[in-house]
């Protein structure tokens, strides 16, 4: 009885040795952890610097403001951060393992690169931030930095090892162009914005023949109507180029579609139309940008099903104080803490005295 009880007390003291080194283990892939006290340096990094917060929330859209306390940050912030660090160290274990590669000297390239692209996604979400990129990773601590211009380098020469991967070069920029000019090409277009109760009579109208300018001159409300709708025309330079040329690009010239966009204005719904009426080739100097960031958004994607199938097998734990390790809609990821359902917590009436109390 006594070696039955001795062994019970062994395994509860083991349990309870387990349970606080999860506790305190911050993140861990695959048994390689960042320790909490690491990630909460890392955490007071951010949180002390705007300019770091700034980027971060270009690249990884959540809000690293201050929390409730003057030391705290956003429980978002928080969990994104903890998936930044779990993503790089997961790929940073595949790419070694599996493609035996360290990079050594392409890290100061990996963290040129890092940069440009921390600058490209501020501006992007027309984020101006209050310092550079270089700036921002000058605010990390050292072993932050060291682990994030890593991760990029094993990023980088994982996605060059992708067979789906377009080279970013001049000349396969060029080569994916050629195959695809008609999606950069220029495109003008004539729009009608419709009252949602003259939907019917437009569609009738259109069914009888009448043209994109006479149905826009009689049912539209937009400015434009005055000019038979006619609102521009625009070219891959344009910040307007992907909206035009994804809503308009299964339309046939000089034709609304039968189904509309819907918009509001002073809050009330309309229909819009939007037709287009002119295209027009491009040269690829002038589609060069627009041709850069398709492919880079191809090569990302393809990047992020291996990122997805590297987290899938990995092995991830997470301190419940940083977030939640789960799967969402775009893959494993780590979520804020769940918080208490609202129908689960008592009102606060029942937390105040009805009436003042006389302690005598």
């Amino acid at each position: 009885m006594r070696r039955i009880t001795a062994l019970f007390v062994i395994a509860l003291v083991l349990a309870v040795l387990v349970g606080r080194s999860s506790i305190s283990s911050g993140v861990s892939v695959n048994g390689t952890t960042v320790s909490a006290s690491e990630v909460r340096a890392e955490l007071s990094a951010i949180a002390v610097s705007p300019t770091l917060q700034c980027y971060l929330t270009a690249i990884a859209p959540a809000s690293f403001s201050a929390g409730g306390g003057s030391s705290t940050m956003a429980a978002s912030g928080v969990a994104a951060w903890s998936n930044l660090r779990i993503e790089g160290m997961a790929i940073d274990q595949y790419v070694r393992s599996h493609l035996h590669y360290y990079p050594g000297s392409d890290l100061v390239k990996a963290k040129a690169s890092l940069e440009f692209e921390m600058s490209q996604a501020a501006a992007a979400n027309s984020l101006s931030c209050p310092g550079t990129a270089a700036q921002a990773l000058a605010a990390m601590t050292p072993s932050m930095r060291d682990a994030e211009v890593l991760a990029q380098a094993e990023s980088l020469y994982l996605v060059s090892k992708l067979n789906s991967t377009i080279p970013l070069t001049p000349s396969a920029l060029r080569t994916y162009f050629d195959a695809h000019r008609s999606s950069y090409e220029t495109i003008c277009i004539s729009v009608a914005e419709v009252p949602t109760t003259d939907v019917t009579a437009f569609a009738a109208a259109q069914a009888k023949g009448a043209s994109v300018a006479a149905l826009a001159r009689k049912f539209s409300i937009d400015p434009s109507s005055l000019h038979g709708g006619v609102y521009g025309c625009y070219g891959p330079t344009s910040n307007l180029y992907a909206a035009v040329r994804a809503d308009s690009a299964t339309t046939p010239l000089n034709t609304f579609p039968k189904t509309p966009l819907t918009t509001t204005s002073n809050g009330v719904p309309y229909a819009l139309y939007i037709a287009p009426t002119k295209r027009t080739p491009t040269p690829f100097a002038q589609a060069e940008a627009a041709v850069l960031a398709d492919v880079r958004n191809l090569n990302a994607n393809a990047a992020n099903t291996v990122k997805n199938d590297i987290l899938n097998r990995a092995v991830i734990a997470v301190d419940p104080a940083l977030g939640r390790w789960a799967f969402g809609t775009n893959g494993p990821t780590v979520f804020v803490p769940a918080l208490p359902s609202t129908a689960d917590v008592t009102g606060s009436t029942t937390l105040t005295a009805p009436s003042a109390l006389n302690y005598q």
